[in-house]
């Protein structure tokens, strides 16, 4: 059975076409991400914005032809920060709904942390040894930690700080202001305050844009490289180093170094803030980049139902 899911996030949509495989797994078949920044003014107006529905429309479009052209049977779309905010939810699911003939189903923090999580420690758990996870889900809109033993979760936690919502409120200029950055590390430290500090027997692993990125610029890759970004190790010290580097560019600038996409630009010093700021709070050394995360969880859920 070839499947779908699309994961609308509030900065990006992602999609996954996989078949299923024994004992609920996947095997990839197409993986496509884009940039379209759904969740933009969200945070102040809790409105997804007239132009927004049309942009999201031509993607989620393309979208659905791929998929279809792929050979899946069935289309999984699932929304997240930016849609559980928006008072005009309903009217953008319907809108989409009409035109594409496929649902959106909106996701709960917690169902969001948990699917996240299931999808980001597949290809690393050990079946005759279980371990300890902790995964960090640093969206547009949201962030999410969930931890667990092997597939078992044991802990979620969802906070409304994302790339997108700390660039909106405190990161308004380019370069940001001192205060702005200030203003941001105390926001983000007072949703993280009381997080548990990392187990020296736990895998943490990050997910999402900021922490493919911030490998891609650890690793000076000319261009995004899944395989080599995916289970890259970060330590803290590199991360705080590269955030000190890009800290004082311009928003031109930033968009010139190779390894940011131009559309990401803008928001990756909050996305970097966040991961500073958690990993501090949490004790943890370095971090694992994982490529995977929701979109995964989404159909790995779906087969793992199916067979039961």
């Amino acid at each position: 059975m070839r499947l779908t899911s699309i994961d609308i996030g509030t900065n990006t949509i992602l999609m996954l076409i996989a078949d299923s495989g024994p004992g609920g797994s996947i095997k990839l078949v197409r993986d496509e991400h884009t940039i379209a920044r759904l969740g933009k003014g969200v945070d102040e107006n809790r409105m997804i914005l007239p132009a927004t529905f049309e942009r999201v429309l031509n993607v989620l479009e393309r979208f659905k032809n791929i998929s279809h052209e792929s050979g899946s049977t069935r289309i999984l779309a699932r929304g997240t920060s930016a849609l559980r905010d928006a008072k005009n939810q309903s009217e953008f699911i319907d809108f989409i709904r009409r035109k594409l003939d496929f649902t959106i189903e909106v996701l709960s923090g917690d169902e969001e942390a948990e699917l996240t999580y299931i999808g980001a420690i597949a290809d690393s758990v050990n079946k005759t040894s279980p371990q300890n996870f902790a995964v960090l889900d640093i969206g547009g809109g949201s962030t999410e930690l969930t931890e667990g033993t092997a597939f078992e979760v044991k802990a979620k936690r969802s906070v409304d700080m994302g790339s997108v919502r700390i660039t909106e409120r405190f990161l308004k200029s380019s370069p940001p202001s001192t205060l702005g950055v200030s203003q941001a590390v105390s926001f983000i430290r007072s949703l993280v305050q009381g997080w548990p500090v990392l187990s020296n027997t736990a895998t943490f692993i990050g997910v999402a844009g900021t922490l493919t990125t911030l490998a891609s610029i650890d690793f000076a890759l000319p261009s995004f490289n899944r395989k080599r970004v995916h289970k890259h190790v970060l330590t803290f010290e590199a991360v705080d180093s590269i955030f000190k580097k890009l800290r004082m560019k311009s928003l031109e600038e930033l968009k010139q170094v190779p390894q940011i996409l131009p559309e990401r630009a803008d928001i990756i010093l909050a996305g970097i803030l966040i991961l500073l700021e958690v990993m501090k709070q949490m004790g943890a050394e370095n971090v694992t980049v994982s490529d995977r995360g929701l979109r995964y969880g989404i159909l790995m859920k779906e087969v793992q139902k199916g067979k039961s």
